[in-house]
């Protein structure tokens, strides 16, 4: 338990933060969700398109350190590959 109020602060700045953290990595999964599911609806325009949305969450998040920037372009490769992989 927080016994200054320095450290009794510090807490609840840690909690502000780690739910602020969890709604970023929410954003992120949600968006790597969306391209899958475009991805597997056949649509390669609809892809793109949601792909290109995707990418600026996706890059907006890992600069701020919730993940990793060699996860963020992992997933994005991996995401691209998939719609270059679909037949036109």
């Amino acid at each position: 338990m927080a016994n200054s109020a320095q450290a009794r602060k510090r807490a609840r700045q840690a909690l502000k933060q780690r739910a602020h953290n969890a709604s970023l990595r929410t954003a992120f999964r949600t968006a790597v969700k969306k391209v899958i599911k475009a991805v597997e609806a056949g649509d390669k325009a609809a892809a793109k398109d949601v792909f290109q949305a995707s990418v600026k969450v996706i890059d907006r998040i890992a600069d701020k350190g919730v993940f990793h920037k060699n996860k963020a372009a992992r997933h994005k490769s991996r995401l691209s590959a998939q719609i270059k992989a679909m037949a036109a």
